[in-house]
């Protein structure tokens, strides 16, 4: 299975709410035929953060902290839509936001994985991802890993568990459709479709090095505008303004991102984009409202797609979008990968 948050938002679909928007001030975000979680560094001498038992259901125990690298292997193998990104997806995982309680867990001939956390709304878990090597399956493990996964979420308060992402950190907003298997599995153990979420692709061939430049930021220039880039390390300030006029997740994903732009004017930042906090993937991205209008947005989108075709990608994610319209006018992009989010009740 894949996991992806679990409500739309703006590229990388933060604190479990709004679309991917741009110029309406957010970015997009993600599927689930893996589902997202984390590792959490010396905490993880004997196993993942929060894990629990050393042992559940059926010899089920939690990752080792030495282990993630074969994760990894094992999400390439069973994640045949996503394989190029599956291990950074899995090292994303691995490396939450600080105070998310999670765990990885896994089985004695380590053939399938699941990641689960707890959302921040209460009595709310996620599973983040869900994969089982293609070569064992049809032996019931992805069932014995979903079901251990409801069992450490139920221990600790959990009432609902959503197969669907947790932002800010997360894989896909909720199962791709095309992961038919996730699917089937999901509803034969009860879980109900409550949301659709979707991406959006943009090819990158017309942001290359040496394309047109974007006339639309010769204008901002004129007006008055200025747009930067905030390298790794130097982002306080973008993620305070984010943090002000959007919410902590959008500013975890900031400061995580490989890329971020901004726009100032007169010495007070206007809007922002980002990727690569879903790696390979655009957004968050927002602008302030009293800016709109003045096609900021466009221009920090671009700027940033102009990074992502520098460094060497074709194409890239929008993901769980919510402004398909800008989007598409925008930069051409279209509406691509769907997402199904699914959500079960416990006992």
């Amino acid at each position: 299975m894949s996991g992806v948050p679990e409500s739309p938002g703006p590229q990388n679909g933060p604190q479990n709410g709004p679309p991917n928007s741009s110029e309406n001030g957010s970015v997009p975000g993600s599927p689930v035929a893996g589902l997202a979680g984390g590792f959490e560094g010396a905490e993880l001498a004997n196993g993942l953060h929060g894990a629990g038992p050393a042992h559940g259901p059926a010899g089920v125990r939690p990752v080792l902290p030495t282990e993630l690298a074969i994760v990894g292997e094992v999400a390439r193998e069973a994640l045949v839509f996503d394989a190029e990104d599956a291990s950074l997806i899995v090292s994303r995982l691995a490396a939450p936001p600080e105070g998310r309680e999670w765990t990885a867990l896994t089985l004695p001939c380590l053939d399938g994985v699941v990641f689960v956390s707890l959302s921040t709304t209460e009595g709310v878990g996620h599973v983040d991802l869900l994969a089982v090597r293609p070569a064992a399956r049809g032996r019931g493990l992805g069932r014995t890993l979903l079901r251990a996964a409801e069992e450490w979420l139920r221990e600790r308060g959990v009432r609902e568990v959503r197969l669907a992402g947790n932002p800010p950190c997360y894989a896909w907003p909720g199962i791709d459709v095309r992961y038919t298997p996730a699917v089937c599995l999901a509803e034969s153990l009860g879980y109900e479709r409550h949301r659709t979420a979707w991406n959006m692709t943009a090819d990158l061939a017309p942001f290359a090095p040496g394309a047109t430049q974007d006339q639309e930021a010769g204008r901002l220039a004129a007006a008055g505008v200025a747009v930067r880039t905030a390298a790794p390390g130097e982002r306080g300030e973008v993620a305070a303004f984010v943090r002000r006029h959007w919410n902590d997740a959008w500013a975890w994903e900031v400061e995580q991102a490989t890329g971020c732009h901004y726009a100032v004017r007169d010495g007070e930042i206007l809007g922002f984009a980002a990727w690569g906090a879903r790696p390979g993937w655009f957004g968050p991205m927002g602008t302030d409202e009293a800016a709109r209008g003045l096609g900021v947005g466009r221009v920090l989108l671009r700027r940033c797609l102009a990074e992502q075709a520098a460094a060497g990608l074709r194409t890239t994610q929008i993901g769980w979008v919510g402004p398909v319209r800008f989007y598409a006018r925008a930069v051409g992009a279209r509406v691509e990968r769907v997402f199904w989010l699914y959500h079960r009740h416990l006992d």
